[in-house]
């Protein structure tokens, strides 16, 4: 309980209350595409926190964090983005977390890159991993994060080309600095502020 207390964890509940979920594709392959920018959010905020994801389970990797006293179960599905909602149910059925308890983080070609929104809840708006989350759940009411990664080049484009395809390095470094503010609105909204974080980074 000691060490507890000098981290900071002390009176953190034994079982998640909070289910943190970043969007993405497993593999090399699809690392640092514009559809993995919930993964490379999420990857950021577990690095800021000394965390490791690591564990298997729900198919997903998974990592335990503390924020602001609340224990909260980091998960990046393993199932490919169009499945991501199997991972989601299947982790919020064992720890009876509800839909208003699970945030989610994404990308939306709605925003150009360097942007950021967040929701406390809606429709799929054309995703696919947000579309699987709701059928699972059975539900729209769970908050999210939207990471811009920039509208289709020209109209013709595939979608699934654009959203598949690398970012440049310049873009890299402004998905770098949007994660970091979205990591700070992550942590505001675990601790029940999510308008203020709404107000600070909308």
């Amino acid at each position: 309980m000691l060490k507890k207390w000098i981290s900071g964890r002390a009176g953190a509940s034994s079982a998640p209350e909070y289910l943190i979920v970043g969007l993405g594709n497993p593999g090399r392959k699809y690392e640092f595409t514009r559809h993995n920018a919930g993964f490379l959010c999420l990857d950021l905020f577990a690095l800021s926190e000394n965390i490791k994801i690591n564990r298997i389970r729900f198919k997903a990797v998974t990592g335990d964090a503390v924020i602001g006293g609340r224990r909260c179960l980091l998960l990046k599905p393993q199932t490919f983005m169009n499945n991501s909602g199997e991972a989601v149910r299947e982790a919020a059925q064992f720890y009876k977390i509800p839909p208003e308890r699970i945030i989610v983080i994404f990308d939306d070609i709605s925003l150009p890159c360097g942007r950021l929104r967040i929701r406390r809840q809606g429709s799929d708006g054309g995703h696919n991993g947000i579309k699987s989350i709701i059928y699972h759940l059975n539900s729209d009411g769970f908050p999210r994060i939207k990471l811009g990664i920039g509208a289709k080049p020209n109209p013709g484009w595939e979608l699934m080309d654009w959203v598949l395809s690398r970012f440049s390095n310049d873009e890299l470094k402004q998905l770098r600095e949007t994660s970091e503010k979205a990591c700070d609105a992550l942590r505001l909204m675990v601790c029940g502020e999510t308008e203020k974080a709404m107000g600070l980074y909308n």
